[in-house]
């Protein structure tokens, strides 16, 4: 049965002036009292600033009890992976394990390329910083003693707290490329992409799942998510103007090219629903759902679209 999360606005909120988050922990508490599975948080330092993800989550963990919550996604290329893999651990069991992290290598873009050099970390060297950092993390959960002599150099070092599952929260990856895709399926547990299709979808995450089995993987296990944009409303073309004003806002750039390179749904909820079950049909388990504002009408929208599809 396919799941729904909702992504927090904290992006909007900054551009917003309103960097408050107590409006931010009543949405995350409002969407699990909706019946959302997951509550999802952005990442960005500088190219869009927006609250911290780890440290937010840490007080949404708190504040709810059955949901999931995620980063939507984590750049771990900017972080130190022996720092980063303590936070997460933390986090995890501040949350008792509902814990997803979704990462990305960040779109090349020059307000991104910027962020990179701000935090001192070379641009074209993050897919490698990613697929280490991201494994020298593990074998840190493991709670074992490590060595690690790569670009990280690590010594007889031990860490705790290890998280609450033993082998740490699950890692899904962003990316629709194929390069994306092959590297998800040798060593990552879900695939993210925010730019796939419902027609591509299928094909796309055969693809994944083939690299998972010609890895010695178990491709069942890994999760088909996808992060998905919507403007709910009755009146179409009211919904297409709010989505692209929205867009055009949040990244500065031309709605129509966002719209090829992101996901996203204008219309009515009889037009959502149908959206989203193709999603579901084409083989997403989990969708993540940001919303051009209007958060509290669209959180009961989407709530009622998913007991009426039988989510």
């Amino acid at each position: 049965m396919p799941r729904l999360g909702y992504l927090l606005p904290t992006r909007e909120r900054i551009m917003e002036g309103q960097p408050e988050t107590a409006p931010l922990l009543a949405l995350a508490e409002r969407a699990e009292a909706l019946g959302f599975d997951s509550v999802w948080v952005g990442d960005s330092l500088l190219a869009r600033p927006r609250h911290d993800p780890l440290t937010l989550l840490a007080a949404v963990a708190a504040r709810t009890r059955k949901v999931e919550m995620g980063t939507a996604v984590l750049l771990p290329a900017l972080r130190n992976p022996v720092v980063l893999a303590q936070q997460v651990a933390t986090l995890d069991r501040i949350s008792e394990g509902r814990l997803i992290l979704g990462v990305g290598i960040a779109t090349d873009v020059p307000n991104i390329r910027a962020e990179f050099e701000a935090a001192g970390v070379p641009f074209d060297k993050r897919v490698g910083r990613l697929v280490e950092g991201l494994a020298l993390a593990r074998a840190l959960w493991t709670g074992n003693k490590i060595d690690w002599d790569g670009r990280w150099k690590v010594k007889d070092a031990i860490l705790g707290p290890t998280p609450h599952r033993p082998s740490g929260p699950p890692i899904w990856i962003a990316g629709a490329v194929l390069a994306a895709r092959l590297r998800t399926g040798r060593l990552f547990d879900g695939w993210f992409p925010n730019s796939a299709t419902p027609a591509d979808y299928a094909a796309q995450f055969a693809e994944v799942k083939a690299a998972a089995r010609d890895a010695g993987r178990d491709p069942a296990a890994i999760t088909g998510a996808s992060y998905l944009t919507l403007a709910i409303d009755d009146d179409a073309a009211r919904a297409d103007a709010r989505i692209n004003a929205y867009l055009e806002q949040y990244y500065g750039m031309r709605p129509d090219v966002m719209r090829k390179r992101q996901m996203c749904f204008a219309g009515p909820a009889s037009g959502a629903a149908a959206w989203l079950k193709a999603y579901a049909d084409a083989g997403v388990s989990h969708m993540v759902l940001r919303f051009a504002g209007d958060h509290e009408r669209h959180l009961e929208t989407a709530a009622r679209l998913k007991r009426d599809l039988g989510w």
